[in-house]
């Protein structure tokens, strides 16, 4: 039986491309690195199926500022959903493998652009997201 699908919102496939173990609480952080970690990057992670989504998603789902299906932070995550639904054109209820979405990282998203692409995201200033997108970009 085929596994079921992570659900992502945008934003969420260059956190995750980010991800080195820091999170909002340790529930969230666990919860993501079971996701990142232990599917994504896990071998055959290429070949996991994300499906995308306009509310809250599977990394969510643990998250102190979750509100039901949406986030105390709401105007802040929904401008960054649209900037990565754009950049890396996705719709709503899209599927497409980790693999797939490495591509299209590396199809429109040139290191150097997060500041733009992820401008307001409280993880910017550290780094970890744009030093994970040169190295995807070196790997190619």
């Amino acid at each position: 039986m085929p596994e079921t699908p992570v659900t992502f919102r945008p934003h969420h496939f260059l956190c995750a491309l980010g991800f080195q173990g820091k999170g909002y609480s340790d529930g969230f952080t666990a919860n993501m690195a079971a996701i990142v970690m232990d599917r994504l990057r896990a071998p055959g992670g290429d070949d996991v199926v994300i499906e995308t989504t306009g509310a809250t998603d599977d990394i969510c789902g643990p998250c102190p500022k979750r509100r039901g299906r949406l986030c105390t932070n709401q105007p802040a995550i929904s401008k960054l959903d649209r900037a990565h639904a754009v950049a890396l054109k996705l719709k709503p209820f899209d599927r497409l493998t980790w693999g797939e979405a490495q591509r299209r990282i590396l199809d429109n998203v040139p290191p150097g652009s997060l500041s733009t692409l992820c401008e307001g995201c409280q993880w910017l200033e550290l780094g970890l997201c744009e030093d994970a997108l040169a190295r995807l970009h070196a790997k190619r």
